[in-house]
């Protein structure tokens, strides 16, 4: 007797069938059809049943599994299989490969990026760490180290190529919608004095001024989503960045209607231009503070505004009023032409804002007279900060608190501007735009806590340039998974993503020389997670050589 499996549609069958010979022909007599296949997995009663029968057989002990014969467990992860299907989904897996296609490469340089592009996910470590702990991940092929780095200098070169690829993939799989396209500039620090032509010094955004650094300006769509970015010298000033950001979304990815959100730093007169020369639209953060008199005259004039109200909340002080002013941005390039922008300058007040920016500047008078107490210190400190609230006064030099700069400051309070080209737009439809700057933010904070992008260490130019493309496509599956989770309704910081999937373990054991997986408990966004991408859980235990990823 034996057990037989059929198929029949969809689902496979178990029968137990009497093997016999009749007129010289081997024919076969199903004795009993024990049901689906997938329904008798993990069956109790089955499991008893078939204990009990190698009970009654007398079974030889060799024949159970002695579990007083069992290793020490090891831990591996299978998790990481969650990003693995959505590399998948990317085409990643086909287009890596196609690059080292008719070389000499022999590597698997879709293996050796993967396993980069998890490792920041999961628990961000250096290249060599890397090729040292791969063994964690179950069924993952080794890589070499030199092939890590060898990885790094050829993403380097096919930067913009995949950029692209995954651009149009984004647009085909989740109908990204790219009419709104945000940008803003952030600054990577490395574990360096030593400047070269890519790694400079220049303001940093973390407080690392004695290090070089990098400069990011990256793009996302109103979702969140990347788009691509360009890494420029340590020394470069946020608005001379933009102009290749355009140059993307023009020229390579050719998008036709686009409006650019972005805050101060990148809102100079000529990037303005230079985004109305593409055809293009924006809306910035304005400075309100130096606008002309007759301008400000009409923000703190009570007519004209209206009130909006959060839609999250009924609370007075979500309450904002605002006010939409027809305003003509004048400026001169640098050869002297005169160009008048028609704009509609947004001004919103807020009583919230207005006591946060009460606090703010309170702060900075603490620290103005701090520094009249030890004026030693006035002439080395920097301009920002409590040196804003302080002049220079007599012969002598002396300093003392600028009264009339803290009540200029003050009529302020609670006010904020966003100048826009985009007539057509309404009030709340520019606000809730430029409102969606937090997700770029965000996304810069989670490449420098969750995944860990700095410090860097690698030291020539193109490993630093292949360091951060995987660190894009690392945060590409991230923001990816973390989308999905949101617009399933579930909510799940990049923090608590990261723990489910680190959560999603084999305790590895052999047992009279063969190897079996036992799955640990996971978190329960884990489970949240494989029913969102339709992946089934493992077996509580299976024999390491059943286990298919």
């Amino acid at each position: 007797m034996f057990l037989k499996i059929t198929k029949s549609n969809n689902y496979q069958y178990v029968q137990l069938v009497r093997s016999y010979r009749e007129n010289g022909r081997t024919k076969h007599e199903v004795l009993l059809n024990l049901g689906r296949l997938d329904l008798l997995e993990n069956n109790p009663s089955i499991q008893r049943l078939a204990l009990r029968l190698l009970e009654l057989s007398k079974a030889k002990q060799k024949q159970t599994l002695d579990l007083n014969n069992a290793s020490e467990a090891e831990i591996l992860n299978w998790g990481y299989l969650v990003y693995q299907k959505i590399w998948k989904e990317f085409g990643l897996h086909k287009f890596l490969p196609s690059l080292t296609a008719g070389t000499k490469i022999q590597f698997s340089l879709n293996d050796a990026c993967f396993l980069m592009a998890v490792q920041h996910l999961l628990d961000p470590m250096s290249k060599l760490s890397t090729f040292n702990n791969q063994q964690r991940y179950v069924n993952m092929p080794k890589i070499d180290l030199n092939h890590l780095y060898r990885s790094l200098d050829i993403l380097c070169e096919n930067k913009e190529r995949l950029e692209e690829m995954l651009f149009y993939k984004n647009v085909n799989l989740f109908n990204m919608q790219v009419d709104v396209v945000l940008y803003d500039v952030t600054t990577f620090s490395f574990e360096s004095v030593k400047p070269d032509s890519l790694r400079d010094f220049g303001f940093s955004k973390n407080g690392k001024f004695n290090e070089v650094q990098v400069v990011m300006g990256l793009l996302l769509d109103c979702e969140g989503r990347p788009i691509g970015y360009d890494l420029f010298p340590g020394n470069t000033f946020d608005g001379n960045t933009l102009e290749k950001a355009l140059e993307k979304l023009k020229e390579r990815f050719h998008i036709r209607k686009v409006i650019i959100v972005a805050d101060r730093g990148i809102n100079g007169k000529l990037n303005l231009k230079k985004i109305l020369d593409k055809d293009y639209s924006y809306i910035f953060a304005s400075r309100l503070k130096r606008m002309k008199k007759s301008v400000q005259k009409e923000i703190f004039s009570p007519e004209g505004y209206q009130e909006i109200i959060s839609s999250d909340s009924t609370e007075p002080e979500d309450r904002i009023r605002y006010k939409i002013i027809d305003y003509i941005n004048s400026f001169k390039d640098e050869d002297g032409q005169v160009y008048n922008l028609e704009e509609n300058l947004i001004v919103t007040y807020s009583e919230k804002r207005a006591r946060k920016d009460r606090a703010d500047r309170e702060r900075l008078i603490e620290k103005a007279k701090t520094l009249l107490a030890d004026k030693s210190r006035i002439k080395s400190s920097n301009k920002r900060g409590g040196k804003r609230f302080l002049k220079e006064i007599g012969a002598d030099s002396d300093w003392v608190l600028d009264e009339e700069a803290i009540k200029r400051d003050e009529q302020f309070d609670g006010y904020y501007g966003i100048q826009t080209n985009e007539k057509d737009l309404s009030a709340k439809e520019v606000l809730d735009a430029y409102h969606n700057l937090w997700k770029i933010e965000e996304s810069f904070r989670i490449m420098k806590s969750t995944l860990e992008v700095q410090p860097v260490f690698h030291w020539t130019e193109m490993r630093i340039k292949g360091h951060f493309v995987v660190c894009f496509l690392a945060f590409l599956l991230a923001r990816t998974l973390e989308l999905r989770l949101q617009n399933a309704g579930i909510k799940a910081s990049p923090e608590k993503i990261r723990e489910a999937i680190n959560s999603m373990n084999f305790a590895k054991v052999e047992i009279d020389g063969r190897a079996y997986y036992i799955k640990t408990k996971g978190a329960d966004l884990s489970k949240k997670i494989l029913r969102l991408l339709r992946m089934k859980q493992p077996n509580n235990v299976i024999a390491a050589d059943d286990f298919q990823d």
